[in-house]
């Protein structure tokens, strides 16, 4: 809904709205708030809302006050679990510096970039997500534990599948947000879900990941559970994906996925997947995902199975290799800057992966990064990155990832510090 400013402090004075959180997502993709009272927000609309630098994981450098959060009236919503008298409205923000000038750090402002690279050719595209995520159960104190809210499988149903009634229970309120659940089931894994909501521009996509994450993780602790993104959090299970469908327009209208320009946009993501892999799967813990069961490894498509990098069906692609502990913003930022690559190159698709690539055949491929270290490596030494995220962000942001990598080798158990580091935190 394309709300101005006064609409929203209209809506606050008719609906008895008392509190204002002002979203925002740091370099990790990590959701921040500061909440004010209602009564503030058009002096904020107008002089924005100082932060200081300590909320921005993965960058620093900022002055103390320097940026500045600008609320977006048209991503207002009431937050559906809080009480409704005396309500909680939320909306995100740009980020801006004191001067005005946008803040380098602002993933909205990268991704809707992003689309307008993809403008200027004639297109647009518009993406739908479906997004693993694990329940387990939390200990006396309310912590969360790695036990599985339950040992369900793949597509199972209640009583053995504990969740149906939590995912009902959030597909209700993201209702509540305008995203609209087109499914959900339970995964392989215990306690392991899936929730599938609808096609939605690439930026407000983007907002709906962030506003889905949110809500699983509010609905499982009032359900006294702990949701995790974490790509792979137990051993010898299946890993959490985010599968990104995307869908390309020409004059509004929706491109066949053989079409010519299709296959040219998803030849430029392929092109450059392994150089933005670093943004796709961000953690040490994304690769050990790569490295089980059905998860991706080669770069290729395919129509068949979810194992190759993207996967192309009747009606849609789907970009099968990012995790849900990716910052969208700038993912599905990179993944339109290589179609739009693609689409202006006219670049070629390849031939599709075979289903079984055997020993004969496995060097006819090239494979995506192995760990985070080499993840970094291939994004460090990218021009294509370097072309689209700004040369500050991105060498705080290497700077961070590689010092990371550095206290992941040094740690003697690997599996406390992904613990310590994550697991409470995805």
């Amino acid at each position: 809904m394309n709300r101005t400013e006064q609409d929203v402090l209209d809506f606050i004075q008719e609906n008895d709205v008392k509190f204002v959180k002002l979203a925002f997502c740091d370099a990790l993709g990590n959701l921040k708030n500061v909440s004010i009272f209602a009564d503030q927000l058009e002096s904020i609309f107008e002089k924005g809302m100082p932060i200081e630098e300590e909320a921005f994981d993965g960058i620093a450098s900022y002055e103390r006050g320097d940026i500045r959060l600008y609320p977006d009236p048209s991503t207002l919503h009431v937050l559906p679990w809080r009480p409704q008298h005396g309500s909680v409205v939320r909306m995100y923000c740009h980020l801006m510096h004191a001067d005005g000038t946008i803040a380098e750090c602002d993933g909205r402002v990268l991704l809707k970039n992003a689309q307008d690279r993809l403008s200027k050719l004639g297109y647009s595209c518009i993406i739908g997500s479906d997004c693993d995520f694990y329940l387990f159960e939390q200990d006396e104190k309310g912590k969360p534990t790695n036990i599985p809210f339950d040992n369900a499988g793949y597509l199972d149903a209640a009583p053995l599948d504990k969740g149906e009634n939590i995912r009902r229970e959030i597909c209700f309120n993201l209702e509540s947000f305008g995203i609209k659940p087109s499914s959900s089931h339970h995964e392989k894994g215990p306690g392991q879900n899936e929730i599938k909501f609808n096609y939605n521009d690439a930026l407000l996509a983007a907002d709906d990941l962030i506003t889905f994450k949110s809500t699983v993780k509010s609905i499982a602790a009032i359900n006294g559970l702990y949701a995790s993104f974490l790509p792979k959090p137990l051993d010898n299970e299946e890993g959490s994906a985010l599968r990104v469908n995307v869908q390309l327009k020409k004059n509004g209208e929706k491109l066949d996925v053989n079409s010519k320009e299709v296959k040219s946009f998803l030849a430029g993501i392929l092109n450059r997947i392994a150089e933005i892999t670093l943004f796709l799967n961000p953690t040490p813990n994304s690769y050990d995902r790569f490295n089980y069961a059905t998860a991706p490894k080669y770069i290729g498509w395919a129509t068949s199975k979810f194992h190759q990098v993207i996967k192309v069906s009747a009606h849609k692609a789907t970009i099968n290799s990012a995790d849900p502990a990716c910052n969208p913003y700038v993912a599905y930022a990179l993944l339109l800057f290589a179609g739009a690559e693609g689409l202006e190159k006219n670049m070629q698709l390849t031939d599709p992966v075979p289903e079984i690539i055997t020993t004969a055949n496995e060097m006819n491929y090239k494979a995506l990064p192995l760990d985070l270290g080499e993840a970094i490596k291939l994004a460090k030494n990218s021009e294509f990155v370097k072309m689209y995220i700004p040369s500050k962000h991105l060498t705080q942001y290497i700077e961070y990832k590689e010092n990371e990598l550095e206290d992941y080798g040094m740690a003697t158990s690997k599996e406390k510090f992904l613990n310590d580091k994550y697991f409470g935190r995805i």
